[in-house]
């Protein structure tokens, strides 16, 4: 069954691969298209009443070009092709290294369980929520009211365990009670810091965006009704104005919103929040499994943390003085992760 599951992850690895590319090409194009129609608009309402015989020609080309830079632009706003294309690079990345800890297992284990086969369902389960591969419908909120961590793996149920004494619960399988406060202090500062600093960078990115996706095709939508008052009584001192300048305005928002890819930023710092999430439960899983034997080894264990944080295996004792309830957030002066 798990040769099954691992030809299913490949096979959605690669769609993610594929889909990837098609929305990166989807933001360059609608990026270059929008700033054209715009300049190409304010071109023609410029120059329009230096051609009176033609006049109502180039009013309309330029009002049917603004026109359709505003639709176009709120497409792209709802669906923000730049965010679509890091969510499937993300997918792709971590069904990749799914489909590679699932050939690991079928090597190292002689005997592949039921359970075994349920918990990697479940992390596929949890992949394609994180990561759907549609677009209408299913697609992620693109300005959710809340913003939270990226979730791609499957909730830990919480352990019901007997207490055991100091010594069997701190003791053997390459944990010790120095190892277990670095952990517990490296829980406090991945949550107080690390993921908290990326929700709220977060949260910033998202408010510009959201400012920019409702300033850019409001500025259009009214460079396109300047343009037809352009060499007429009524409009004749401030039309030609606005529409040029409206038409500059909307190619400088879409290339800082689309070109500066907010969406994409907005989706990295959502999935490193994510990251650090994923790594406080790791730990805390092992913290709150009070037989040893049964915990990952806890040398290996403190290694992979430390890769993952860019840091050496020494550097996690510094995190030992963290443990403590009485440490409050004031007192955690670093980040501590390195590497992101």
């Amino acid at each position: 069954m798990l040769r099954t599951i691992a030809e299913a992850v490949a096979d959605r690895a690669e769609m993610h691969d594929i889909i990837g590319q098609q929305r990166n090409n989807w933001n360059h194009h609608f990026l270059h298209s929008i700033n054209t129609f715009a300049l190409s608009a304010s071109l023609m309402s410029g120059i329009s009443s230096s051609f009176p015989s033609h006049l109502l020609e180039f009013k309309l080309s330029s009002m049917l070009l603004f026109t359709a830079a505003a639709g176009m632009m709120l497409v792209v706003n709802k669906i923000q092709p730049s965010q679509l294309a890091e969510e499937q690079r993300n997918a792709a990345r971590l069904c990749k290294k799914l489909g590679r800890e699932i050939d690991e297992m079928l090597t190292t284990k002689s005997r592949i369980t039921k359970q075994d086969v349920s918990d990697v369902m479940d992390k596929v389960i949890a992949l394609d929520k994180a990561y759907p591969l549609g677009l209408l419908p299913g697609m992620l909120e693109k300005f959710p009211e809340h913003v939270e961590p990226t979730r791609w793996w499957p909730k830990r149920q919480a352990k019901q365990t007997e207490t055991l004494t100091d010594q069997n619960r701190r003791e053997g399988n390459g944990w010790s009670k120095e190892l277990e406060e670095q952990m517990a202090g490296l829980v406090k500062v991945l949550k107080m810091k690390d993921e908290s600093n990326y929700v709220e960078l977060g949260k910033l990115v998202l408010g510009v965006n959201k400012s920019l996706a409702i300033l850019g095709p409001a500025i259009a939508g009214l460079a396109a009704i300047a343009t037809g008052f352009v060499n007429s009584p009524i409009g004749d001192s401030w039309a030609p104005i606005l529409s040029v300048v409206g038409g500059a305005s909307v190619a400088v928002v879409n290339t800082l919103q689309h070109g500066g890819q907010l969406g994409m930023i907005f989706e990295i710092f959502r999935n490193c929040a994510g990251l650090f999430r994923k790594m406080q439960e790791e730990i805390e899983s092992n913290l709150n499994e009070t037989e040893v034997e049964k915990r990952e080894n806890g040398e290996i264990f403190a290694m992979k943390i430390a890769l993952e944080l860019g840091v050496n295996v020494e550097d996690l004792q510094e995190f030992a003085r963290f443990a403590s309830p009485l440490c409050k957030v004031e007192d955690i002066k670093e980040f501590a992760s390195k590497l992101i």
